[in-house]
């Protein structure tokens, strides 16, 4: 017996492609800035989508082109126990580490 997942109905209507998110880059040296997302069949594709929808007029130097499904992003969630500072391990300050004799101190 197969059994069949509960998303499998969205899964045999669905006919879009997969989803790529879009990075560009204004002048060589700025940083990579997310600019949208495209639909293509494969990363080439999606490149020439992306190109095409977010670079028309020379906006861009770089693109990047990122599945969407392959980024993981934290939640509200963990806004406390994932970015609370470490302030209970002393380890990671400076201080706590002795400097070597014969290392000049600046």
């Amino acid at each position: 017996m197969t059994s069949v997942s509960a998303d499998a109905p969205a899964r045999a209507t669905d006919s879009q492609w997969p989803l790529w998110e879009v990075f560009t880059q204004e002048r060589a040296g700025d940083p990579h800035q997310h600019a949208g997302s495209v639909h293509a069949a494969d990363a080439e594709q999606a490149l020439q989508n992306a190109r095409d929808v977010y670079s028309r007029r020379n906006e861009a130097v770089s693109i990047w082109v990122v599945p969407s499904i392959t980024i993981v992003a934290s939640t509200p969630e963990d806004m406390g126990p994932f970015f609370d500072p470490a302030n209970d391990k002393a380890y990671r300050h400076p201080q706590f580490y002795k400097t070597p004799r014969g290392v000049r101190v600046f």
